[in-house]
């Protein structure tokens, strides 16, 4: 159930109207329409105030509840309650920091990444019905301050990341068999080309039609019980790029952003839809797995290659479907 505040705000003075609204904002509440604001039930106390002052200034203001009639406008009312643009908005600034720690001073730094880290707190305050935004974002808050650690205090002992995935040495994992579920979609193909690109240039793959049968001298990534598969909120392309220290590339950081939001949905990026496009296009063209991920891998060579300067602006936003099989 919600907590609903109907009110009719005061025509002057503007200061007034003004103040409320940016109070209801603050507070996370989710408008059904025009002077019609929400919150889940359990934080009803917070409307009180502001229809206390709604009356004290000549406005009319009632405080009704809310409750869905079926499971459908249930989900339908909790979607007013989205804060994945904000947490887009907070994602910019947190990658336009993570950019910027070479022409900085460990103390600005720092000073900087306290601020990100306050934001995000804040917004995770109103963020009443977390999803995957969040999730990925707290995921990016560790990953930047991972990044400031190795700027600034090089050669000093790293804690483990709290996603705990260990750092592996890519020599160690050469011409090997890896293994991955047949008819790969966006986080498999990505996987692939990233494993023949930047860790086993000698892989061969085996396509698995049920991942119970995987021979066991493979290495499994993107099913369960694989090698590699997701952590956490991390999809199996960042759990890969993790384990072999390839986290801190910008470019594969832009693009594991739009493999992210097409796997598991989160935040958008201005490459998700013409990534998805492109590769749906392959898997019609492309019967044999071996061809769909060799062509695939051109696409994926095509988006590290967009230097970081023409890049999309991270800011922008996708009309992509946000999950795949």
């Amino acid at each position: 159930m919600w907590s609903t505040l109907i009110m009719t705000l005061p025509t002057q003075p503007n200061a007034v109207r003004l103040r409320i609204w940016r109070h209801l904002k603050s507070l996370g509440c989710a408008a059904l329409r025009d002077g019609a604001y929400l919150l889940p039930e359990a934080h009803a106390g917070l409307l009180a105030p502001v229809a206390a002052e709604v009356r004290q200034h000549g406005g009319t203001a009632m405080l009704l509840t809310l409750t869905a009639n079926d499971n459908a406008q249930r989900q339908e009312i909790e979607a007013l309650f989205d804060r994945t643009e904000a947490f887009t908005q907070w994602r910019d600034t947190a990658t336009a920091l993570q950019a910027e720690l070479p022409q900085l001073t460990e103390a600005e730094a720092r000073r900087r990444l306290r601020g990100v880290a306050d934001a995000l707190q804040a917004l995770h305050r109103t963020d009443y019905y977390p999803g995957a935004a969040a999730a990925q974002a707290d995921a990016d808050l560790a990953g930047l301050r991972q990044a400031l650690d190795a700027c600034f205090s090089r050669g000093e002992p790293a804690a483990l990341p709290a996603h705990g995935i260990p750092r592996l040495q890519p020599s160690a994992f050469q011409n090997q068999r890896w293994a991955t579920r047949a008819r790969p979609w966006v986080d498999r193909l990505a996987c692939a080309w990233l494993i023949r690109r930047f860790i086993d240039h000698g892989a061969t793959f085996v396509w698995l039609s049920d991942p119970l049968l995987a021979p066991a001298e493979v290495l499994g990534f993107d099913y369960d019980s694989a090698r590699f598969t997701h952590v956490g909120a991390l999809v199996t392309f960042e759990v890969l790029m993790a384990s072999f220290g390839l986290d801190a590339d910008p470019r594969l950081q832009r693009l594991a952003r739009a493999v992210h939001y097409l796997d598991v949905g989160g935040m958008p990026v201005p490459e998700a839809a013409g990534l998805e496009a492109v590769l749906a296009g392959l898997r019609e063209v492309h019967a044999g797995d071996d061809a769909l991920t060799q062509a695939a891998a051109q696409v994926f060579d095509a988006l590290y290659a967009v230097p970081q300067s023409s890049a999309f602006s991270p800011s922008s936003s996708s009309n992509a479907p946000g999950a795949a099989p």
